[in-house]
């Protein structure tokens, strides 16, 4: 690609910067489409094999994206944030859904997720400030007969009252603990 045809001096400096910032298959992608007609038609497809990469679409991602796509990062953030399916935030070690479909929501789902915002701190569609829980909710996990219901990875807890949130909370957060000390005593000093 020449300098003229993106405005600056030092493009391949930047070029290798940006293409430093995703994965070989994701470049490769990019590449073989950015010769074609209508490359910017690729830009979800893009969009969603880089979130599959890093688990979430950083500013560093988008910038990269946009600049190896040829195409302006207002227009690649717009994509990003206009499809509910990409995440802009790292996801938490353990993701929690709360059901909200019918039978849940009769039963009191909407205190159990008002209780989970006040004990993480946290809304629907963000991740707690220490990194290990994120909060999502879904419209059913089929165990109606369970409502209320969360599901933390692939765990189901049920019925659930908002008291037992706090509890339920502290279970994952020795679990997340252990993990971490477990992975500290097993690194090479």
């Amino acid at each position: 690609m020449s300098d003229c045809c993106h405005g600056t001096d030092n493009w391949e400096e930047l070029e290798r910067g940006y293409r430093a910032m995703l994965p070989a298959d994701v470049l490769a992608f990019i590449d073989a489409n950015r010769a074609k007609e209508h490359s910017e038609s690729m830009l979800i497809a893009t969009l969603h094999m880089v979130q599959g990469h890093f688990g979430h679409l950083g500013p560093g991602h988008l910038e990269a994206v946009a600049q190896l796509m040829q195409v302006p990062l207002a227009k690649v953030t717009g994509v990003a944030t206009f499809y509910h399916y990409f995440r802009l935030q790292p996801r938490g070690r353990y993701l929690i859904n709360v059901c909200l479909g019918t039978a849940c929501y009769v039963k009191g789902a909407e205190k159990v997720a008002q209780k989970l915002t006040e004990e993480l701190g946290i809304h629907f569609g963000e991740t707690s400030k220490d990194g290990i829980f994120s909060l999502e909710s879904t419209r059913c996990v089929g165990t109606c007969g369970l409502a209320p219901v969360v599901m933390i990875g692939d765990e189901v807890h049920g019925p659930l009252s908002p008291s037992q949130i706090p509890t339920l909370l502290e279970g994952y957060l020795a679990r997340a603990a252990e993990d971490m000390m477990a992975n500290s005593a097993s690194e090479p000093k």
